[in-house]
């Protein structure tokens, strides 16, 4: 068999190109990803960042997990392969003024007790805000598995999905098409406006309308990504909750690259693309930075458009239209990780007796508090008193730290989004303190429980991680950068105008998080495509 020829090849090992890779070789396709860095995981890593500290290990970036469907934990049998989780504890956000809410998933009448303490009428209205969010759900929960169609095609075929998309939703009234529509075209400030009246029970449900986007409170499209967050429903049955990964994301890594093996899959760390090849506008494989070329007939992009159509492809190639739709394909994030070794759990004014932080612990002091965060960030000034997402992950999971210590992962925002290509160290330090320093406002002794930092801003994450600008999603949930629009009109079916060349980046539907779903559509639609071709039998994946 000739060692360079395979029957696919994946470009970039992050996760979705391990699910795609699993699921190519599961179908008995001659596989091999082609990682960059020196290990498989993408974002979705652990690390021992601390030389001096080898005991204390780290979920560098992504931290949590969210909305892998079931179908592809038991299609790839990743409990045998090691991956284990637990559901995150309670959602903490405490108040400058020692009050605090803590958030339950599971408890109503937890969560009913924990608003009436800011409004009664807030209490009550959480039964129909659970309610709007599940018929939400319903309808759009489902779409997270579905491909889109190329709406606006007049071609038979294209025709045909469109009429069954609108089909799914034939049982939607005008109140159902007036929900969706808000949700994806209004502010989450604008949404909760319709449901809250006191400034910390609003707070508190804006945070998951906010996280990983360049966007304040009162921007169109954050309600969106809200419901991004709060979902959930993948199209099993089956309401996704977060989850804390034992061994950090990066056992998540390793379980699909275990099953990738298993099923045949080749990976090769330390093995960037420099090109993908083509000829008469159809991949053939593809030319590594050392010069070695390997072909296949199918490729499979799991990077950022922008790395994979401008920069490992020539533009002529291309349709100008897609070009130009790719090169303002927008990815700004402003975010900054900050993974802290602390010498014992933080104790909070609010609520000395919490001790399960693993559902977060908030740095959100109230909605002009966060709008100010990123109205600095917009104009060019990192968040004075910055908005963070806290999580630690060792209440459940000891083993990522030394007997009686913890590890902290704070996902904050904003910095200005310039600093993805013109970082500022100074800055970014001084920021990553005014962090720790808010902390320790809320939990005295916080800052002098600090025994290690790592800090990591949108440069470092663009440059190591291949996140163009820093942004965890591979571009923006914006409303015009959502299903058929990702990652450009037409081109939102995980084809591109390279034939044999797919995509399953998170920049394709549906967008972030670990989930693994765009590259189980991807692959959907490979094994689609080849049926249709005849060459050989194949088995749809259910």
């Amino acid at each position: 068999m000739d060692a360079g020829r395979y029957d696919a090849i994946v470009v970039g090992g992050g996760h979705n190109g391990l699910v795609a890779a699993a699921y190519l070789a599961k179908k008995g396709a001659r596989t091999i990803v082609l990682e960059k860095r020196h290990k498989v995981g993408g974002a979705a890593d652990t690390m021992a960042p601390w030389p001096e500290a080898p005991g204390f290990k780290v979920t560098t970036l992504s931290y949590v997990m969210s909305l892998m469907p079931d179908t592809i934990l038991h299609d790839l049998e990743l409990a045998r392969h090691g991956y284990r989780s637990v559901p995150v504890g309670p959602y903490f956000v405490p108040f400058p003024d020692g009050r605090s809410i803590v958030q339950a998933d599971d408890d109503a009448q937890w969560n009913y007790d924990e608003f009436a303490k800011f409004s009664k009428r807030d209490a009550d209205a959480i039964e129909q805000w659970d309610a709007w969010i599940g018929g939400l759900a319903a309808v759009l929960g489902p779409l997270l598995m579905t491909t889109p169609p190329k709406v606006g095609s007049m071609s038979v075929a294209d025709l045909q999905e469109q009429l069954r998309l609108v089909w799914r939703f034939r049982g939607l009234n005008v109140r159902g098409v007036a929900d969706v529509t808000r949700l994806m075209t209004m502010s989450i400030m604008d949404i909760l406006d319709r449901f809250f009246e006191s400034d910390q029970v609003k707070t508190v449900m804006a945070l998951n309308g906010l996280i990983g986007t360049w966007a304040g409170p009162y921007e169109p499209g954050t309600g969106y990504v809200m419901a991004h967050h709060s979902i959930g429903e993948v199209g099993d049955g089956h309401l996704g909750a977060w989850a804390t990964p034992i061994g950090g994301m990066g056992a998540v890594s390793d379980a699909l690259a275990a099953s990738a093996r298993s099923y045949g899959a080749e990976i090769r760390c330390e093995a960037a693309v420099e090109r993908i090849l083509t000829t008469g506008g159809r991949a053939r494989g593809v030319a590594l930075g050392d010069g070695t070329e390997l072909t296949a007939p199918l490729v499979v992009a799991a990077t950022h458009p922008q790395i994979t159509f401008l920069r490992q492809l020539d533009a002529d190639d291309l349709p100008a239209e897609f070009v130009e739709d790719i090169r303002n394909w927008r990815s700004r994030s402003g975010t900054v990780k900050i993974n802290l070794a602390l010498d014992r759990a933080p104790v909070f004014t609010s609520r000395p007796e919490q001790q399960d932080f693993t559902g977060g612990m908030e740095l959100a002091h109230s909605i002009v508090y966060l709008e100010k965060a990123f109205e600095e960030a917009r104009a060019g000034r990192a968040a004075t008193a910055p908005f963070s997402d806290g999580v630690m992950p060792t209440y459940h999971d000891p083993s990522l730290a030394p007997d009686g210590k913890h590890v902290v992962s704070l996902f904050t925002q904003w910095c200005p989004a310039e600093w993805a290509d013109e970082p500022d160290d100074a800055a970014l330090d001084a920021y990553a303190d005014r962090v720790i320093a808010g902390y320790d406002e809320l939990a005295p002794g916080f800052a002098d429980s600090v025994l290690h930092r790592q800090v990591l801003g949108p440069h470092e994450m663009q440059e190591e991680w291949g996140l163009v600008g820093g942004n965890i999603f591979h571009g923006e949930l914006s409303a015009e950068q959502l299903f058929h629009m990702r990652p450009a009109p037409g081109y939102a079916d995980y084809r591109t105008p390279i034939r044999g060349l797919y995509q399953c980046s998170s920049a394709t539907h549906a967008g972030g998080g670990v989930t693994g779903i765009p590259a189980y559509n991807c692959v959907r639609e490979i094994l689609k495509d080849k049926r249709r071709r005849a060459r050989r039998p194949s088995i749809t994946i259910a």
